[in-house]
């Protein structure tokens, strides 16, 4: 089972200035499966971990946070920024499989791993039909 994406905003387009400008910032994201767990990686540079909140409600892991500008300093004039800011929010839809209450989030070097532990595989268990007296 795959981890499913929810997108919010409209995919970017690269050289689009203008579309460049209007659209929200959002860190990119890896997501990869091993045998024991989904691993979520974020770029995050700038952001101290402990300002990023990460959420599990109902199957959806949410990652939330804001990189500030620090473009605002009076009397600076700037050519060019192209590094963006503002707050961002992602969202993913785990599947049955992710053990929610095993979920640990640690960040480093501007990198939040987010580590979805799978919950031990089920198989059928065969209950036996006994022949007692039944009252």
């Amino acid at each position: 089972m795959n981890i499913v994406h929810y997108r919010q905003w409209p995919a970017r387009r690269p050289g689009n200035a203008i579309a460049d400008a209007a659209t929200p910032w959002q860190p990119q994201v890896d997501i990869r499966e091993e045998a024991e767990r989904f691993v979520i990686r974020a770029d995050l540079p700038g952001i101290d971990p402990q300002d990023i909140e990460v959420q599990m409600d109902k199957g959806i892991l949410s990652i939330q946070g804001e990189r500030k500008a620090d473009i605002a300093a009076e009397g600076v004039h700037y050519t060019l920024v192209e590094r963006r800011s503002g707050t961002f929010h992602r969202r993913f839809a785990l599947p049955d499989s992710a053990d929610a209450d095993g979920i640990v989030a640690s960040g480093r070097n501007g990198v939040l791993e987010v580590s979805i532990p799978k919950k031990p595989e089920t198989t059928p268990r065969r209950i036996r039909v006994g022949t007692e007296t039944m009252q």
